[in-house]
C-alpha cells in the first residue's frame, strides 16, 4: 500500500509521526471565488496537523508556498472590525506607557496590514514603519500616510532595515507568527532588527485555548503553526531571544502575547511565564495523550453543528450566515455545509462581497441582505467577535430572528 512521505518539523527538523487532526481536503481559505470563476474548479489540499514530539510545535504539513497564499489581492483588511481596532488602540497605549516609547522611539510592525495599528503610534509621534507582503492592504496603509514596505519579513529584510537605521525599540507581530512557514528565518529577523534593550511582542492564537475550546475551524492552510509557550521558548532561544513575559488574551477566541527581548537585555522574567507553562503542562501539551484525545472532540463538535442545522431545516427554517472569515471555510467545508443549509452569508468588507466562499461556494453579500431576507437564524461565522456582531445585527430580533454560534458546541442565542 502506498504511503505519504513523513513530514518534518519546520523548527527542529524531526520527523512528524503524531497527527493531531485530519480535516480532509480543503481549499485555500482566503481564495474567495469571483462570479466569473464560479464554474471553474479550484485546488483542494489535505488539511492535516501534526505534533512534533521533540519540540512540541504543532503545525500543518507543508503543501503551499506562502507567496501563493498572501498575494497582491489578499482580501483581509483588519480595519473592518471595530473590535480589532479597539484592541490595537489599547495595545499601543499600553506598550507606549510600559516601555516609555516617545518621539525618539522606533516602532516596526510586521504584517502591518492596512495600517490598523500603526496609525495609533503615529498619533503619539512615534516613528513607524510597516512591513506587509500583500499589496492590496499595504496600499491602503500608505493612503493613511503610513510608510509600508511591500515584502515578506525575515533575516534578509531585517538586515537591510538595520543598515538603514531601523533598529527598532518595539517590534509588533500580531497574528502573523502562525502564518510563517520558515519560523527560524522570521525569528532571526526579529533578533537582528531589535535594538539592544528593545521589545518584540508577538500575538498568536494559543494552542491551549484552541484545544480546550474545540476551535478546529481556526486551522487552515494559511496557519502553518499553532503555538504554545512550551514550543515558543525553544524557537526564540534558538535565535538568541528570550520570553520575559506572556499575557493571555481573548482575541481570536483565545490568544497568547509573547514579550520577547535579546538574551542580554535588562527585562526581568515575569511570574506569568511560569504560570502559563504550568497551565500547558497540566493540560498535557508535553505528552502525546492530550493530542490523541482531542481529535474525537472535534468530530463531536462537527456532529452537533450539523445536527442542529438539520433539525432547523426540517422545521422549514431559513438560515443565513454572518461573516466570511477564513475560519468559515474550514468549518463549512469540513462539515459539508453548503447552500442546502445556509442560503448565503454577508460581510462588511467590500473586497469579499459578490464573491463566494471557497469550496462550499456560499454567496457573500452586503450586510443589508439579512434585513431584506429576514431569516429565522443567523450563523455567526466569526464567533470570536460574536458580541460585536449581535449588537450590529440586533434588528433581527424585531422579526423573531435568533443567532447560531457553531463553536465550541453549536447553540442558539437570542
Amino acid at each position: 500500500m502506498a504511503t505519504a512521505e513523513v513530514p518534518r518539523c519546520r523548527h527542529c527538523g524531526e520527523a512528524l509521526n503524531l497527527k493531531l487532526i485530519d480535516l480532509g481536503l480543503s481549499p485555500v481559505a482566503n481564495d474567495y471565488v469571483d462570479a466569473t470563476n464560479y464554474m471553474r474548479a479550484e485546488p483542494f489540499y489535505p488539511l492535516e496537523v501534526y505534533v512534533c514530539q521533540a519540540c512540541r510545535l504543532v503545525q500543518t504539513r507543508d503543501l503551499i508556498a506562502a507567496s501563493d497564499i498572501f498575494r497582491d489581492d489578499y482580501a483581509y483588511f483588519s480595519s473592518h472590525s471595530t473590535t480589532w481596532l479597539d484592541h490595537a488602540r489599547t495595545y499601543v497605549d499600553y506598550v507606549a506607557k510600559r516601555f516609555g516609547l516617545d518621539a525618539e522611539s522606533r516602532h516596526l510592525e510586521i504584517a502591518s496590514n492596512d495600517g490598523y495599528l500603526l496609525q495609533y503610534s503615529i498619533w503619539k509621534g512615534i516613528k513607524c514603519l510597516g512591513v506587509e507582503p500583500c499589496r492590496s492592504v499595504a496600499l491602503a496603509a500608505r493612503e493613511k500616510g503610513i510608510e509600508t514596505r511591500i515584502e515578506f519579513f525575515g533575516r534578509e529584510t531585517a538586515s537591510r532595515l538595520l543598515a538603514e537605521g531601523w533598529g527598532a525599540d518595539l517590534v509588533t507581530a500580531n497574528n502573523v507568527f502562525a502564518h510563517v512557514p520558515d519560523l527560524n528565518d522570521f525569528v532571526s529577523g526579529v533578533e537582528i532588527v531589535l535594538s539592544r534593550n528593545g521589545v518584540a511582542t508577538l500575538e498568536v492564537q494559543h494552542l491551549l485555548t484552541l484545544m480546550q475550546r474545540h476551535q478546529f475551524d481556526t486551522i487552515y492552510h494559511e496557519h502553518f503553526s499553532y503555538m504554545s509557550l512550551l514550543a515558543a521558548q525553544q524557537i526564540f532561544a534558538r535565535s538568541g531571544l528570550r520570553v520575559f513575559d506572556v499575557e493571555l488574551l481573548e482575541t481570536h477566541g483565545g490568544s497568547i502575547r509573547f514579550f520577547v527581548c535579546k538574551d542580554g537585555a535588562d527585562h526581568p522574567e515575569s511570574p506569568n511565564v511560569r504560570e502559563v507553562l504550568a497551565r500547558e503542562m497540566a493540560y498535557g501539551l508535553h505528552s502525546d495523550d492530550a493530542y490523541i484525545k482531542w481529535c474525537e472532540s472535534v468530530r463531536e463538535t462537527k456532529r452537533a453543528f450539523v445536527e442542529l442545522l438539520t433539525r432547523l431545516k426540517r422545521q422549514s427554517k431559513t438560515i443565513v450566515g454572518y461573516g466570511a472569515p477564513a475560519k468559515a471555510v474550514t468549518l463549512l467545508n469540513y462539515c459539508g455545509v453548503r447552500t442546502d443549509f445556509i442560503d448565503f452569508t454577508v460581510d462588511r468588507a467590500p473586497s469579499k462581497q459578490l464573491r463566494f466562499l471557497p469550496g462550499v461556494r456560499l454567496p457573500i453579500l452586503a450586510p443589508e441582505a439579512i434585513a431584506e431576507a429576514k431569516p429565522d437564524y443567523v450563523v455567526i461565522l466569526p464567533w470570536n467577535i460574536k458580541d460585536e456582531i449581535k449588537e450590529q445585527m440586533k434588528e433581527i430580533r424585531s422579526w423573531g430572528g435568533k443567532f447560531i454560534v457553531p463553536v465550541p458546541t453549536a447553540r442558539i442565542e437570542d
